[in-house]
């Protein structure tokens, strides 16, 4: 009997068509418009460490990772830029503060883009134009970062502190004088610690231009805190169209970042689901260790790429029908695991077999997808 799994063939729906934007290059990506959603995270190492560097960037590479951002703040690491721009295998922005000509060093080094940051550059109005010529001769893009911790003066002074209308507005300034210049290859981003300002301010910046818009929540803490703010801030805009790359901020290994931010996209069906373990929370219903089960399943199918549902369910109120809409389950009880494939019950296993039968099935299975480019298996 041949099953069919994986995504359907037709397009998997989402919450809202996403907000029309201009298209720009960051590097061989593109942002914006009709492209993908991107996923961004930024290295911790010191760029001028380059070898070092450019390791971390694979790993984030191997992740899954689109483009990497590497922190310039001092001469050596600007430096540095043309070598890890020249061997990196994924586009690379320079994240420039404070010294301006940091940013032409950037350009000039090859780099895919470059983050500015108007609100703690010197004098940066007056240098728009040099910027932007500077650009515009090298094919690279720009992002206008506004952060609530470096908001201008100007701003901070008429709003009292960082209000989504102070972040827009300073935002909507530096992308005209940009405009002025005839520059158009620019994203933005309004970041903010407090998700609701944050999404109060990309909710007023959507509304006034159709620049491509970078999603990110600032300084959001370790990893538990900053996945939850995160993906709440995240989940209010993209759930009405809104972001166009984003950036998962935590206090944790930059890759944990890349995984976070794939598994939003993914939830909300902005990517193709790859793995996905469902599983029930348990309760007093439950007549298997759960927690135990999903561990052991997860660790064993860790770094599977196709799309593949996989149940673990543990009682037979929800199991059953649970196990049934998967592509793959096991509704646990009694002792004994049924294990379904697509709905169809393909054998009976002793509780103490159930992990080692699911990862079996699970690379089976993966195994004819990945060999026929078909999504349809054959039961056995």
């Amino acid at each position: 009997m041949s099953i069919n799994l994986g995504m359907p063939a037709l397009p998997p729906p989402t919450l809202a068509p996403r907000r029309k934007t201009r298209q720009i290059k960051v590097g061989s990506v593109l942002v914006g418009g009709d492209a993908p959603i991107s996923v961004q995270s930024m290295t911790t190492t010191k760029t001028h460490e380059v070898n070092t560097t450019l390791q971390q960037i694979a790993e984030l590479t191997a992740a899954g990772c689109d483009i990497v951002r590497v922190a310039c703040p001092r001469q050596e690491d600007a430096d540095a830029l043309a070598e890890i721009a020249q061997h990196s295998q994924i586009p690379v922005i320079a994240d420039i503060h404070f010294q301006p000509s940091y940013v032409f060093a950037a350009i000039e080094a090859g780099c895919a883009a470059v983050r500015v940051n108007p609100g703690n550059i010197r004098k940066f109005d007056d240098q728009v134009k040099e910027i932007a010529q500077a650009a515009k001769d090298h094919g690279t893009s720009l992002r206008i970062g506004v952060n609530a911790g470096s908001l201008d003066p100007r701003l901070l002074q008429k709003y009292g502190k960082a209000t989504p209308e102070a972040l827009a507005e300073s935002a909507v300034w530096e992308a005209s004088l940009f405009e002025e210049h005839d520059f158009h290859d620019f994203k933005i981003s309004v970041k903010h610690n407090d998700p609701v300002v944050m999404v109060r301010a990309y909710e007023l910046l959507a509304e006034q231009g159709d620049w491509p818009l970078h999603l990110g929540v600032t300084e959001a803490g370790p990893a538990f805190q900053g996945t939850i703010k995160s993906s709440v801030a995240f989940g209010a805009l993209l759930a009405k169209g809104i972001g166009d790359t984003i950036r998962v901020s935590l206090s944790a290994p930059p890759v944990e970042e890349v995984k976070v931010g794939l598994q939003i996209l993914q939830s909300l069906n902005l990517r193709e689901r790859k793995l996905e373990i469902v599983s029930c929370p348990s309760c007093g219903r439950a007549q298997v260790d759960v927690y135990t089960l999903a561990e052991q399943v997860t660790a064993g199918l860790e770094g599977m790429e196709v799309p593949l549902r996989v149940a673990v369910m543990g009682c037979v109120v929800n199991g059953p029908g649970e196990a049934r809409e998967a592509d793959l389950g096991v509704a646990s009880g009694n002792g004994k695991g049924q294990i379904f494939v697509k709905g169809e019950v393909i054998k009976t296993v002793p509780e103490s077999a159930i992990v080692e039968t699911l990862i079996e099935e699970a690379m089976r299975i993966a195994e004819s997808m990945e060999a026929t480019g078909d999504p349809t298996v054959t039961i056995s």
